[in-house]
């Protein structure tokens, strides 16, 4: 747990900030303002990430992700007076910065509204982009929550404004809080209600989670890659099916190359593969490198239309699949699942990966997964137990003929 102090900000008192982070890779937010007489003013804990897109200078665009958000800090975020509502305002470093707006009305609070700013002008996290400057996105929100109640949305949601989008979810927010202690009535964002239904995306439409599934038609094989100025630095192969699970109804739905765009970047430490299409507002593989000398699938991000015009959004930053060496492809022939959430996993094909060290174009030596290593282990442990099992037997047999000539010896 890290506090941060700040001097008093006028009309407010002194404000003490708390940030709660969990472990490196969740970026859970906590925070808790207090007024000059120590008392809760507005509580919010939450978990975002953000994706921008921009325009190089050759013309091509590329994507960033942003989830380490673990250097947050919170000038400027007030407790609010007669003349300024309430006020979140949050900085990852020089970059980025983001900001939420409350009012208050008589009977009710709001959520009005939330800006985000990045600023191209980095050129580490920015490479080669066009435009250099500080830019922002303003999306009103006009969340109306009764007074003394508690905000609550575990559900995703997403906002998507010109080239930013913005993934929030295990929101708890309240603003105007009374008497200093944070209420335990939740007022629930529709996707959290248990009445609100979602139609699910065809083809293929399955009775029950807990029902044995159809025979699932394996989906095509696609191959993917990502350029920068040094040529290609990101490759992948793979069958792709995704499964979604909405109100115990699964959907599966098999990617099809031949209809399916790709793009993505690559960086010193990080690497993106984002595929998109018809129904596939994005699907995005955030690689790692860890250790610095391995590499692993650490992020996966889905945005999906459906058929009734919502959105089926998903955000998992903590995931830890597809590991091998630096310099080397990941490769796992075997039907494989990426459990990013419980609503939604990956079920990939023939898979093959390299989001780092690419030379020449081609896949490097690959680490066989260790679903098709399990092919080999098998007779190598029928072989090690029948080798044991005649050194057992030989090692009987030498004790026997020792206690054998060791009996005539004592005539």
């Amino acid at each position: 747990m890290v506090f941060f102090r700040l001097s008093p900000v006028p009309g407010s008192g002194l404000v003490v900030l708390c940030l709660i982070l969990g472990a490196i890779s969740s970026y859970a937010l906590e925070l808790n303002l207090t007024n000059s007489k120590n008392a809760t003013c507005l509580y919010a804990k939450w978990r975002m990430n953000f994706t921008i897109g921009y325009e190089t200078t050759s013309k091509s665009n590329k994507t960033v992700t942003i989830s380490d958000l673990g250097n947050a800090t919170y000038n400027g975020s007030i407790c609010g007076d007669d003349q300024n509502g309430p006020k979140i305002e949050v900085q990852f470093g020089s970059v980025f910065s983001w900001t939420v707006n409350f009012t208050k009305e008589k009977s009710t609070y709001l959520i009005e509204s939330i800006s985000f700013s990045y600023d191209t002008n980095d050129s580490t996290t920015f490479p080669d982009a066009k435009k250099k400057g500080i830019f922002t996105v303003h999306e009103p929100v006009a969340f109306r929550i009764p007074l003394n109640d508690i905000f609550r949305c575990n559900s995703m949601l997403t906002a998507e404004k010109k080239d930013v989008i913005q993934h929030y979810w295990d929101v708890h927010v309240q603003a105007f809080v009374q008497n200093g202690t944070v209420s335990t009535k939740e007022f629930l964002c529709d996707k959290d209600k248990t009445s609100t239904t979602v139609v699910p995306v065809t083809p293929t439409t399955l009775p029950s989670p807990t029902t044995t599934p159809a025979q699932k038609e394996k989906p095509e094989i696609g191959s993917y890659s990502v350029n920068n100025t040094n040529g290609t630095c990101l490759l992948a192969t793979m069958g792709l099916q995704l499964n979604m699970t909405q109100d115990k109804v699964v959907t599966v739905i098999n990617i099809k190359p031949n209809t399916t765009d790709f793009t993505g970047s690559c960086h010193s430490q990080t690497a993106l593969l984002r595929l998109n299409g018809s129904n596939i507002k994005y699907l995005d593989f955030v690689f790692a490198v860890k250790n610095e000398n391995r590499f692993y699938l650490k992020e996966v991000n889905v945005s999906m239309y459906l058929v009734n015009g919502s959105v089926f959004s998903i955000a998992n930053n903590n995931l830890s699949y597809w590991d091998a060496p630096l310099g080397s492809s990941y490769m796992c022939n075997k039907e494989q699942t990426v459990s990013v959430s419980g609503a939604f996993q990956i079920n990939t094909f023939y898979l093959r990966v390299q989001p780092f060290n690419v030379i020449e174009g081609k896949y490097s030596t690959a680490q066989d997964c260790s679903a098709d290593e399990d092919n080999f282990l098998v007779p190598i442990a029928v072989g090690a137990a029948l080798a044991g099992v005649l050194i057992l037997v030989l090692l009987i047999y030498l004790i026997g003929l020792k206690h054998h000539h060791t009996g005539y010896e004592q005539f």
